[in-house]
């Protein structure tokens, strides 16, 4: 992963998005199968994941880096759950909180990592 220094302070990757929001997510994420990793196009897709303790439920997760800035507003967060029916696996939406709560870990996780490494500029 090639990164270098944005002019406003920020380590961005090749294709313009901020490498401490893009290591946050993966490592944030990292329980689950990450079907695609684009850090280019800043899109990382999992694979379906079922808990351990949730028989019958399952999940997949969508993140886009949108900004090379590390900003609350520069992940978007989708989260999808199905839950078997019978043979059928059917769509149905996660919990209210569950996107968001996954994405203040991610952005609490960036601000550590861009703080480790020094770097406290917005």
């Amino acid at each position: 992963m090639k990164t270098g220094a944005h002019p406003g302070g920020e380590d961005v990757l090749k294709g313009g998005v901020n490498a401490y929001l893009w290591r946050a997510t993966l490592d944030t994420l990292s329980f689950m199968p990450v079907a695609t990793a684009d850090a280019e196009g800043g899109i990382i897709l999992t694979d379906w994941y079922t808990p351990p303790a949730a028989h019958g439920e399952r999940f997949k997760m969508t993140a886009f880096i949108l900004d090379r800035r590390l900003r609350s507003d520069a992940l978007r967060l989708t989260v999808f759950r199905q839950v078997q029916q019978g043979t059928e696996w059917v769509d149905t939406p996660p919990a209210a909180n569950t996107a968001s709560d996954i994405a203040a870990r991610i952005l609490s996780r960036a601000r550590k990592l861009r703080a480790d490494n020094g770097n406290r500029d917005d």
